[in-house]
């Protein structure tokens, strides 16, 4: 993969763009869409798997210890 740097600019850009025309309501919104809009391509990728959201904090615990 290669660098993320020009798309952290981006996505950075398109934030500040919506939090100055649009107030902070479109900046959190711009947010929130970008970060289901990563997940859903990591998902896609096959990087994560839907399990992963879903698997409690006390058995991961379990899992480390052994």
């Amino acid at each position: 993969m290669g660098s993320m740097a020009p798309l952290g600019l981006v996505a950075g850009m398109a934030l500040g763009f919506a939090g100055y025309f649009g107030g902070f309501g479109a900046f959190l919104l711009v947010a929130a869409l970008g970060a289901i809009g990563f997940v859903a391509g990591r998902l896609l990728d096959g990087d994560l798997e839907p399990g992963d959201f879903f698997r409690s904090r006390d058995r991961y615990r379990d899992d480390r210890r052994r």
